[in-house]
């Protein structure tokens, strides 16, 4: 039945709102990082500005963005490639595996990344400075790695039940070892799980900032840590503040919109048969 044109009208008026209510915050931050400090604090405030760059232009060269923006990538693209290599062998060890308690450890990974990351600070602290590994960018690596691995595994444990067990069976009778058939079967049929597991994972090492603001120093601080420094006794530095988190946001939007099409192209998949 077709809907009536006022169901249309209301249906697109509401998904153009809560569009409009999500662009919102991000059109403040992109707005407020092109005006001048003046400009900030105006009353009223003025919705037609002269835009500056002047913000971005004094962090990008007078506070050291390319070292830090170096030590977020890094930390960011190494924990991910690492939770999810180790993600996936371990979700299709428990997957195809049987062995007892299985059942328990695929549901209860899931539990250790309820933890909130805050109360972790203290004795990751203590621990890190035992091992050598406080102001490194590898500590940081090795915490975002332990961090994300449970949900890594979890999600991706689904997406190998999923995968029909013949798959691989029928590939065991042509010749395949199992690291052949967990290479060349099951990862090509696990992209949009891969997709997912890595967002989640970057866009956690690349914006958590309590344990990094613990754990680095002027040398290793990243990205979210070094915006926290226009924070002073004398005040915020806000034309700063939001062209840093402006920068900050550029890299996981495109990660995002890279990955999404893998996760878009696996919900559809199966939706036409032929």
């Amino acid at each position: 039945m077709k809907r009536s044109w006022w169901m249309t009208t209301s249906h697109y008026t509401v998904l153009i709102f809560l569009a409009l209510l999500c662009l919102a915050p991000i059109w403040v931050i992109f707005a407020t990082s092109l005006r001048q400090q003046v400009d900030i604090f105006a009353e009223p405030l003025n919705f037609i500005f002269m835009p500056t760059l002047e913000n971005y232009r004094a962090v990008i060269e007078e506070d050291k963005l390319d070292r830090y923006l170096g030590n977020s990538l890094f930390v960011g693209i190494v924990s991910t490639v690492i939770t999810l290599v180790l993600g996936c062998m371990a979700a299709y060890g428990l997957a195809r595996f049987r062995f007892p308690g299985r059942q328990a450890v695929a549901y209860t990974t899931l539990l250790l990344r309820t933890v909130p990351l805050a109360v972790l600070a203290i004795p990751v602290f203590l621990i890190w400075n035992e091992w050598q590994l406080v102001n490194s960018l590898w500590g940081l690596v090795l915490l975002y790695v332990a961090v994300n691995l449970p949900f890594t595994i979890w999600l991706l444990y689904g997406f190998v039940l999923q995968v029909p067990i013949e798959l691989e069976e029928a590939a065991a009778i042509d010749g395949c070892g199992p690291f052949q058939i967990f290479t060349k079967v099951l990862l090509p049929l696990m992209g949009p799980g891969l997709a997912a597991a890595s967002i989640f994972t970057f866009r956690i090492a690349w914006n958590e900032f309590i344990l990094a603001l613990v754990l680095t120093d002027r040398q290793t601080r990243t990205l979210p840590v070094a915006a926290s420094l226009f924070i002073t006794d004398l005040g915020v530095d806000w034309g700063k503040v939001m062209a840093m988190t402006s920068l900050i946001a550029i890299p996981p939007l495109i990660f995002t919109f890279i990955a999404a099409r893998q996760i878009i192209t696996g919900l559809t998949a199966g939706a036409v048969k032929g």
